[in-house]
């Protein structure tokens, strides 16, 4: 079982390094085909759209071919999409081939988490969501490298492209390791939820609240990770190869993030994880507004990567504790499919900001997504106190 959990934690490491290559690549993409910033939005929706469409087919396919035949498949579905990007002749090819990449990786997730979930323990699952930071901190660490001795974003793309097919290499030779069974176990540790209507799961006190926090959450992540290299192009008058290393600063925050919060849940209530990656995320966010080229403002960004990483997994991790278990596995779709709305909607609106005004309003909108996120954490707090009795 050890090994297989290593195997897994391969697996999203793969699952990471596309996620955070496109909004490195961007500012050097755009000029490159002479397009407005905020088409931008165009390939997020794409990408996005196709993650929505797997994670809610993901279930079906998983009974009907098992974890590990979905992982592979969905691995090296990522990497040919991955190749067609780095092969695109213009913006066309990169739209079309976004949809089966965002295909891969949201029936990756959504696979493994759930496989973790049922077979191993939460601490390995905070650890699972730590070796994805691992994999979005590599993809703008080598596509920096690769801009600053003059290779081009195409290359970046080509050797992510190298990297899932050895995933998918190693993800095939472990087929011995998964069990035969799985699909039978699944159905013995779900036949006794509760399942919901998504009116019946919204009428349930705190869901509401929990939808917003998703949505707040990733909504910070999409759009620094998206937005983030180009805000320090064109506001804080970077390089684009230096604006490419400077944001794995934020990607190196989310890794220690949620390494650390795999620490302190040993020692520390999710609750009080989530208010200590509050303070850093407010902290960062406020020196992002200091309008200088410096350490600082990557310093903030580290601390925004650092701070946000906390809240996906303990909030994940909360669900049962704070609805019941019955209705655990209802809600925790919809809070799936609120985090996509972040990703789908929330960061393409910042694109439209920045393109008719400026990206400088870049930390006003990482501060009015956290206010937004605070507020609804308190209340969400105090709701399941009063619940609790």
């Amino acid at each position: 079982m050890i090994l297989l959990l290593i195997v897994i934690y391969i697996a999203f490491v793969g699952l990471g390094i596309p996620d955070s290559l496109f909004g490195v690549a961007w500012p050097s993409m755009y000029q490159q085909f002479n397009l407005p910033l905020s088409t931008a939005n165009y390939i997020i929706i794409f990408t996005s759209a196709g993650t929505i469409v797997s994670s809610l087919n993901s279930s079906r396919l998983i009974h009907r071919y098992g974890t590990a035949k979905i992982t592979i498949a969905s691995t090296l579905l990522t990497s040919v999409s991955l190749l067609g990007i780095s092969l695109s002749p213009n913006i066309w090819w990169i739209f079309l081939l976004s949809f089966p990449l965002g295909l891969g990786a949201g029936a990756i997730d959504t696979a493994l988490n759930n496989y973790v979930a049922l077979h191993y323990s939460a601490s390995q699952m905070s650890f699972l969501h730590c070796f994805y930071g691992l994999g979005v901190l590599a993809g703008p660490y080598f596509m920096s490298l690769l801009l600053k001795n003059d290779f081009t974003w195409q290359n970046g793309y080509q050797i992510a492209f190298v990297i899932q097919v050895l995933i998918t290499v190693i993800l095939f030779s472990s087929l011995r390791l998964w069990p035969n069974n799985e699909e039978k176990n699944l159905d013995e540790k779900t036949k006794n939820k509760k399942v919901l209507r998504i009116k019946e799961v919204l009428k349930i006190p705190g869901v509401k609240l929990t939808c917003v926090i998703f949505i707040a959450t990733c909504t910070i992540e999409a759009t620094c990770g998206v937005w983030g290299s180009t805000f320090l192009v064109n506001s804080r008058f970077m390089t684009v190869a230096n604006a490419a290393q400077g944001i794995t600063f934020y990607y190196l925050g989310m890794f220690i993030g949620r390494f650390c919060s795999g620490i302190m849940n040993s020692r520390l209530t999710s609750w009080t994880v989530i208010f200590i990656g509050h303070i850093f995320l407010l902290i960062g966010i406020s020196l992002v507004f200091i309008p200088v080229q410096s350490f600082t403002v990557l310093m903030g960004l580290l601390l925004i990567g650092f701070g946000n990483s906390m809240m996906y997994p303990n909030f994940v991790f909360l669900t049962p504790i704070n609805f019941g278990q019955k209705n655990s596995q209802s809600i925790m779709g919809i809070q799936m499919t609120a985090s996509y709305v972040g990703t789908l909607c929330m960061a393409p609106i910042f694109g439209l900001i920045a393109q008719h005004y400026s990206t400088e309003l870049f930390p006003y909108y990482l501060l009015i997504t956290f206010l937004i996120m605070a507020l609804a954490t308190l209340k969400l707090k105090k709701q399941i106190h009063v619940l609790k009795g």
